[in-house]
């Protein structure tokens, strides 16, 4: 029932600016949170079956499929996220100040592609607000980790501190935080995923504290620039990676006419990339690796866990197949898992290496 209603309501919602419809979804959500509506979803959408349950850098996650950052930018909608059936959520990007982003428009859906291009900019309320949100909003029952990005008044050499600023005003209400320095949309982001710039920031989170402490990857890096981030990881004990962010690539066979939109694209035409990315650094690294990229179905998901993901994110697959995913992934890895006889996620995690 509620898989029909979104799918009468989505053309409603693709008739508005993608911006638009995603602030409406928002408004919906947050108006449901914390009431019975809240209990009935997560009644009908939680899966509960301990052979989903997978225990990460410290968390414990009852199941493996989280929200990926960018769609809950302010922490806003953790709990109701959770009611969906998500076993996660990752808030943010969060900066030290609140910023605008870039001007609008700044989002596009490729519908005939089934993917979204954004040139968002890092929009947010700041770390502080986001910090106090976290910090007093119920429980929300599942992890939350926090993304932080470089704001964009900082330079490049102040981007140890700046990341440090934020992560002290968020630290009491974040169970892991997620360093970005792959946003391809806020500018001189990308170019603090060189080894001397990550050890500087991580070195610095490190040094304050921050744990678990994970770092968010560009599917766009080579492979030895790839390799020197993952030696970053292991120089400084990281907990975890996250592959990956959106792309600035625009693979052939694109055929929406807002393919040429300036921006990063996710959704499915990066979704073999991203599980690649996932496997190239979990063939390099022993911390567990979150898969993101084109999630939308249970097959994608396991796909990722098979090459080495302990736990997957998405963002796009959910606004085109709606509320009902999380629901509907979990359920179909339970029958993946059997048909190949695994007792767990955690048994699949790397069977394809």
């Amino acid at each position: 029932m509620i898989g029909s209603a979104y799918r009468a309501l989505r053309p409603l919602l693709f008739s508005l600016p993608a911006e638009s419809a995603h602030r409406t979804v928002h408004r919906g959500l947050n108006a449901v949170q914390h009431t019975p509506v809240e209990d009935e979803l997560r009644q009908r959408l939680t899966v509960d079956d301990t052979r989903l349950a997978v225990d990460a850098f410290g968390q414990s996650f009852a199941n493996p499929v989280g929200v990926a950052a960018g769609f809950d930018k302010n922490a806003e909608l953790p709990s109701v996220l959770g009611a969906l059936g998500f076993g996660h959520v990752e808030v943010g990007g969060v900066t030290a100040r609140a910023q605008p982003g870039n001007p609008r428009p700044r989002m596009f859906r490729l519908v005939e592609d089934r993917a979204i291009v954004n040139r968002m900019g890092l929009n947010n309320e700041g770390a502080d607000a986001v910090g106090e949100r976290l910090r007093e909003q119920p429980d929300p029952g599942i992890p939350v980790g926090v993304n932080v990005a470089l704001s964009e008044t900082a330079d490049s050499d102040e981007a140890p501190e700046d990341y440090r600023d934020t992560y002290e005003q968020v630290a009491a209400g974040a169970d892991y935080l997620a360093v970005n320095v792959s946003c391809p949309n806020s500018e001189g982001m990308r170019d603090l995923q060189n080894r001397e710039s990550l050890e500087a920031i991580l070195g610095t989170l490190a040094d304050a504290g921050a744990s678990p402490l994970l770092v968010k990857l560009s599917p766009d890096l080579p492979g030895p620039a790839v390799e020197d981030a993952l030696a970053v990881v292991d120089d400084f004990d990281l907990d975890g990676v996250i592959a990956t962010n959106t792309t600035t690539d625009r693979p052939a066979g694109l055929r929406s006419p807002k393919r040429a939109e300036r921006g990063g694209l996710s959704g499915d035409p990066i979704e073999d990339r991203s599980t690649g990315m996932v496997r190239f650094v979990a063939e390099r690294t022993d911390v567990p690796v979150i898969g993101v990229g084109g999630v939308s179905d249970a097959s994608g998901a396991y796909a990722k866990i098979r090459a080495g993901a302990s736990l997957v994110q998405l963002y796009t697959g959910l606004v085109y197949e709606g509320p009902t995913l999380a629901r509907d992934i979990n359920e179909g890895l339970l029958d993946l898992l059997e048909r190949d006889g695994y007792d767990s996620v955690a048994d699949a995690v790397g069977a394809d290496l």
